[in-house]
């Protein structure tokens, strides 16, 4: 028997009541306990409970908080975020938690669902593509012009050549689309000039949750803002003059980073990495590689390259990493590598790639 989405996660959100209240004490009932009389909690010195989805919402949300903050990931490591669904673990620790962050743009299909069940009123809920304007799916396609590109309305005027066209953001519609993100792109984090808008909305949050902090969180965001404007900076200057504009990923993911550099995305698979290209579409992106020359087809480190690699060897082009950024593999952690250093090692792969 198949369930819905939404009865699954009822399902689990009954199952973490029971996790949540089996063995759980507040921090008063655990000094109670432990000297026979209650002891006060010094919660001038306590430092916030803050989960996040995924990790570029880790790595931003822990730059912006330091040490002031115990920050957790939901999605463990090595895993694709994109049809990852929280378990009853991972619910009883949202309902614990003092902040709660997430991309949003429909990046976390189960948000609404498992938001709305919690009774922790006073958890501050941060959607950090906030102000965004977002694009729509449909504009991944290589076919269309960019200057033809619509984008969704999320409250933010970011320049760009393109014309827009307005639309409401429906939370509701995201949850129900479920992996396919409700037609819109959530890679914002993708765009180093757009990390910087999801930044300071998480720094807006942690400083609604702890104000006697927020001047320290602005300080912190603002060291980390100029490490992604540097990088912003970087990429500006290597696309300038490129010999190419145009370049094959495995899934659409790198829209924003493209829009934002004047670039042109020719994505092998749609918003998430899971999605198997048709027939059709194999054949669309193998014809565009022939008829532009491309040397290089990109893969990506949490999914499967056997897409890329039947491309590239159709073409006869090589295969490079272009990574989406949508988690660390165990060797990554292990090297000390991070989303700046990542982003990094993306424009180095770009530089090359436009230039053959």
């Amino acid at each position: 028997m198949k369930f819905s989405k939404k009865a699954t996660l009822g399902l689990l959100f009954s199952l973490t009541l029971i996790v949540a209240g089996c063995g759980q004490k507040s921090a008063s009932d655990a000094n109670t306990a432990s000297t026979g009389t209650s002891v006060p909690v010094e919660t001038e010195t306590a430092k916030l409970n803050v989960q996040v989805s995924f990790y570029p919402m880790y790595e931003f949300t822990k730059n912006v908080a330091g040490d002031l903050a115990d920050v957790h990931t939901l999605v463990p490591v090595g895993m694709e975020p994109h049809d990852w669904e929280p378990t009853p673990q991972d619910i009883a620790s949202i309902e614990k938690a003092d902040v709660l962050v997430y991309n949003g743009a429909g990046m976390e299909s189960w948000i609404d669902q498992v938001t709305g069940s919690l009774s922790n009123a006073s958890l501050i809920q941060v959607e950090a593509s906030k102000g965004i304007n977002l694009l729509e799916g449909g504009e991944h396609e290589h076919h269309q012009e960019d200057s033809e590109a619509t984008e969704h309305d999320h409250d933010h005027e970011h320049a760009n050549e393109a014309t827009t066209e307005q639309h409401d953001h429906d939370h509701d519609a995201e949850a129900e689309a479920g992996h396919d993100h409700g037609g819109l792109d959530p890679h914002v984090w993708l765009s180093p000039a757009l990390a910087v808008k999801e930044v300071r909305n998480i720094e807006a949050g942690l400083a609604q949750a702890a104000p006697e902090h927020a001047e320290q969180f602005k300080q912190n965001a603002d060291a980390y803002i100029a490490q992604l404007e540097s990088l912003d900076q970087d990429f500006k200057a290597a696309v300038t003059d490129s010999k190419r504009k145009d370049f094959i990923t495995q899934h659409a993911a790198f829209g924003y980073l493209a829009k934002e550099y004047g670039l042109q995305q020719v994505p092998i698979a749609g918003l998430s990495p899971e999605q198997e290209p048709s027939a059709a579409q194999m054949a669309s992106v193998i014809d565009f590689a022939k008829e532009h020359q491309v040397k290089t087809i990109f893969f990506e480190t949490l999914v499967s390259s056997k897409v890329s690699e039947t491309i590239a060897s159709e073409v006869g082009a090589k295969t490079a990493v272009l990574n989406p950024i949508e988690g660390l593999t165990e060797e990554e952690i292990a090297a000390g590598m991070d989303y700046i250093s990542v982003m990094r090692q993306n424009l180095e792969a770009l530089k090359l790639a436009l230039n053959e």
